[in-house]
């Protein structure tokens, strides 16, 4: 008679069927501060997107006037570097990340961004639809 052969525990085999394609990636990082005004206040926010990313942050402009905060249209009021949402949090002092105390510059908050997964569905050539097996849900994001 043959030997019987011993049930394999399931975690063994869900490592073995492990597919590398499924594995979570990060696949865009945004860095942002909105300062609400232009001027020297948003020059020195920029010097810390510098510090932290080593990259010379992009300016974005006002839609529209808003008179009770005090902004014109096309003024220039935020700053953010897209370093590569899904995922996304914010701290409310920067100097939280390790980064020394400059009072020239002062404190700031930042907003992190984080988008997971691949650029199937988004490119240009030989796009394709992701499978439900393969996207991403919210659960596997917190994780």
């Amino acid at each position: 008679m043959a030997p019987e052969a011993k049930p394999k525990e399931k975690k063994e085999v869900m490592d073995k069927c492990k597919n590398p394609i499924k594995d979570l990636h990060i696949r865009k990082l945004c860095l942002s501060i909105c300062v609400g005004e232009s001027g020297d206040k948003l020059t020195r926010a920029a010097k810390v997107l510098e510090q932290l990313t080593e990259q010379q942050p992009v300016f974005s402009k006002a839609r529209c006037t808003v008179r009770s905060f005090g902004i014109r249209r096309n003024e220039n009021i935020v700053q953010y570097i897209v370093h590569s949402g899904n995922f996304g949090f914010g701290i409310q002092e920067h100097i939280d990340l390790g980064i020394k105390y400059d009072p020239s510059i002062g404190i700031y908050g930042l907003d992190f961004y984080i988008v997971l997964g691949f650029n199937v569905a988004h490119r240009r050539k030989k796009q394709a639809k992701v499978g439900f097996p393969h996207r991403l849900t919210k659960e596997d994001a917190m994780k």
